[in-house]
């Protein structure tokens, strides 16, 4: 996840201040998802969600043990996701259990459910965090996500957490069909005092492989982009604490560092980039893990058809610790061993390789060049300046002259 919002405030901050390393061993966020149960059929899902019983899930006991398990080793952070996890039964009461040991906890879901008895509990359980998916206004979301009238019950679960005090994001996937209503989404947000807001690019993997031609050109992505510096660059400079992120397309941050390049001294981009390439980009078998609904561990939730191997087999920290899987070892390497483009590229330091998931789904092997990576070949450094102008001149360009312009404030 590539924290726009708070690397904005790194390149705006009065002190340069230098970023600090972990101390200890990196623990990666753990997204667990607890069921592929859902009540929606959404284009994108990676996990095929259905609304019917799975068999194979884990039991609510081989729950608690691995929830045991994960507070013991000391990940920072537990993500509860599905299918829709509230559609199943005990998962308000694991989400207590993580919160009684400490665990920062959050919950991913499309919003539907959380209303009457239900939203009373998820407030009392005191998630640090929920997370509901919007895919367009109205009708778009509906037909993305297969179920008419998803839009104004996903919105009414939203305004239903923010009543109640309950911190709330919106997450958008962003494909050729929905992403003229962008901005729009991000209005909606701001009005409804959502804390955050998301843009997932879209991932090849479940049913977002099999619609994998409703990505976006590398021209939408960029001028999504565009807007989504712009409106994080306003926040930053007024103070407010709306805040914009980004997930599955860790490019985001090299576009970003080179429209800082553009417009700013470089003892402020040399700030921002140490920072970004203290984060590293891309985290999966990293910074990130996913356990299955069948408890099966992979480095990320997009690698399905990845597995490392099972907590029904041993612990989740025992997996997690065992380098013996050439996949999981090439993922924690610094840095990976990439090829083509990525390979060659002068900023993989700071994205990490992108996802390495839609290289293997596309070509077979990982740690080939990342398709969804929007940036030209002179821009990353890989041909000589001048083969692809036109694109380095688009990064450039788009607030010269504009009151989303900072040179004139900042250098």
């Amino acid at each position: 996840m590539f924290r726009l919002s708070h690397y904005m405030n790194v390149l705006l901050q009065d002190d340069l201040v230098a970023p600090r390393r972990p101390r200890r061993p990196v623990r990666p966020v753990v997204i667990w998802n607890l069921t592929r149960r859902c009540n929606l059929k959404c284009r994108h899902c990676y996990a095929v969600a259905a609304n019917h019983h799975f068999p194979g899930e884990l039991t609510t006991d081989e729950a608690v043990g691995v929830l045991d398990d994960l507070a013991r080793y000391g990940i920072p952070a537990l993500i509860l996701s599905g299918g829709e996890p509230l559609y199943r039964g005990d998962t308000l009461d694991l989400a207590k259990r993580a919160k009684d040991h400490g665990l920062y906890t959050a919950l991913s879901t499309n919003g539907t459910p959380i209303k009457g008895a239900v939203a009373k509990q998820v407030a009392e359980v005191g998630f640090d965090y929920v997370g509901i998916s919007l895919d367009g206004i109205g009708r778009m979301n509906d037909w993305f996500r297969g179920e008419e009238g998803a839009f104004d019950e996903a919105l009414a679960g939203v305004r239903e957490c923010k009543r109640l005090g309950i911190k709330v994001g919106l997450r958008f996937t962003m494909t050729r069909d929905n992403c003229d209503q962008l901005a729009e989404l991000i209005d909606l947000a701001k009005s409804e005092g959502v804390e955050k807001f998301y843009l997932s690019h879209l991932v090849y993997a479940g049913r977002g492989n099999k619609h994998r031609a409703d990505d976006t050109n590398w021209d939408i992505t960029r001028a999504a982009l565009d807007l989504l510096i712009a409106r994080a660059f306003e926040a930053a400079t007024k103070g407010d604490s709306f805040e914009i992120v980004t997930g599955n397309n860790d490019a985001d941050a090299v576009y970003f560092l080179r429209w800082a390049e553009a417009r700013f001294t470089q003892e402020r981009v040399a700030n921002l980039r140490q920072h970004l390439e203290t984060w590293g980009g891309n985290a999966s078998g990293r910074g990130v893990a996913n356990i299955d609904t069948q408890g099966v561990v992979h480095p990320d939730t997009y690698w399905s058809d990845y597995s490392l191997d099972s907590v029904r087999n041993r612990p989740f920290s025992e997996i997690w610790e065992d380098l013996s899987d050439p996949v999981l070892a090439g993922l924690r390497h610094r840095p990976r061993p990439l090829k083509g483009r990525c390979g060659a590229c002068a900023y993989k330091a700071v994205c990490g390789g992108n996802t390495r998931i839609r290289a293997l789904q596309l070509t077979g092997d990982p740690w080939e060049a990342d398709p969804a990576c929007y940036l030209g070949d002179a821009e990353i450094g890989v041909v000589s300046a001048g083969s692809d102008e036109a694109a380095a001149r688009a990064i450039i360009s788009p607030f010269r002259g504009t009151r989303h312009d900072p040179a004139h404030r900042f250098n």
